[in-house]
């Protein structure tokens, strides 16, 4: 079964609505031409892959990415027909699952190419794939100036189709001049690349490079697709458009009220110590859910629109907030732990020195996935 389908306090709210708002603001902010490529990897960020991609088609996205062949799979199994990018190389043992799923791999060497050739020939199909160009990554891909080798190479292969060729921007978030210089190089490289297909007399197919930064700042970058990853889930530039909206929450609600006196110690390793007589209250998610233990300390959680700071250690399954001396905040009331007027994952995020994708990542599986959607929102074209 995909999500935990019983009924437990800690769940995540996903707010299907909101992505579809993300998505219009994004059309809006590229205009009408390039495709939208959306990446449901990592189940959708933490967001649920299937749930996220129906939204997603049906909001005006055209291709979806993945990082794995079972991934990919999944969307398939769930009758989604639309192109499947596979942006990670599999194991050759995969590679009849790939065929067989009509996934888009992405190429960037001759033996990947010919392996995936054989595998499609052997199950009689012609794989559409994508050239995987390095302009400075430095991750996978073939050099810009054997691009037009390999691209040979494909479009003569019968069971293949060379229908796009990407690259990947490393620095395309960053405003630093350095790294905007970084991104121009980049995609100059990858112009010099293209030319050389083509002047190999070879089509290219669809180009696409810019991720979720290049969105916001390279207008040159965006070409016929683009691939924005956590500006669709609602985290960007911050006063930068397209205006996002964080599409999870995570929520529960207290499970034990006790009162403490001062003095009295809460938690592993007696870390936190009430400074006057006090009550605590017990909130049942913690590190085992993907609640980062290291914001033991540094997170105060929203309930009755009031924030309240943790007391002591996240523990495995439960955290400790403290209410104060006077409340009538009763047991069993919800609790936001960020989102909905808390702090975001990207607030949790930076104290941690880390990126959002981490935080809603994070949020595994334990916790059951609760999906809303108002109806306002219209397609993105």
């Amino acid at each position: 079964m995909p999500y935990n389908t019983f009924m437990r306090s800690t769940k995540a709210v996903i707010h299907l609505d909101r992505l579809s708002r993300n998505i219009a603001a994004i059309r809006a902010k590229i205009g009408p031409e390039p495709l939208i490529c959306m990446p449901v990897k990592a189940d959708a960020y933490g967001h649920g892959a299937v749930p996220v991609a129906l939204t997603a088609l049906e909001a005006g996205v055209r291709y979806l990415a993945v990082a794995t062949v079972d991934e990919g799979i999944e969307l398939r199994e769930a009758g989604i027909k639309a192109p499947v990018l596979l942006l990670s190389i599999p194991l050759p043992d995969e590679l009849p699952a790939v065929a067989a799923g009509d996934l888009s791999p992405l190429i960037g060497d001759r033996e990947y190419a010919e392996a995936a050739g054989r595998a499609a020939g052997q199950a009689g199909k012609r794989l559409s794939v994508h050239l995987k160009v390095d302009t400075g990554m430095g991750r996978v891909g073939c050099p810009p100036e054997a691009a037009a080798e390999l691209a040979a190479f494909i479009a003569a292969h019968p069971s293949l189709e060379l229908a796009g060729t990407a690259t990947h921007l490393a620095v395309a978030d960053s405003p630093a001049e350095a790294d905007l210089g970084y991104t121009g190089e980049q995609l100059a490289r990858f112009r010099a690349a293209v030319g050389g297909i083509r002047r190999a007399g070879i089509d290219p197919g669809l180009l696409h490079a810019a991720n979720s930064g290049a969105v916001i700042f390279h207008k040159e970058a965006r070409l016929d697709m683009v691939r924005p990853g956590i500006l669709l889930y609602g985290y960007g530039a911050p006063g930068k458009t397209p205006e996002v909206e964080p599409v999870m929450e995570l929520v529960t609600r207290i499970s034990f009220i006790k009162r403490v006196k001062a003095g009295e110690t809460v938690s592993y390793g007696r870390t936190w110590t009430a400074p006057r007589d006090t009550v605590i209250a017990t909130l049942p998610v913690g590190y085992g859910d993907g609640l980062p233990r290291r914001l033991s300390g540094n997170l105060s959680v929203r309930i009755r629109g009031g924030m309240y700071p943790l007391a002591g250690r996240i523990c495995m399954d439960q955290c400790m907030a403290d209410l104060g001396p006077d409340t009538d905040i009763q047991r069993w009331e919800p609790v936001t732990i960020f989102g909905g007027g808390a702090p975001s994952a990207a607030d949790l995020a930076a104290r941690l020195g880390t990126i959002s994708y981490e935080i809603t990542c994070g949020i595994n599986k334990r916790v059951p996935r609760e999906y809303r959607h108002d109806g306002n929102a219209g397609p993105a074209g």
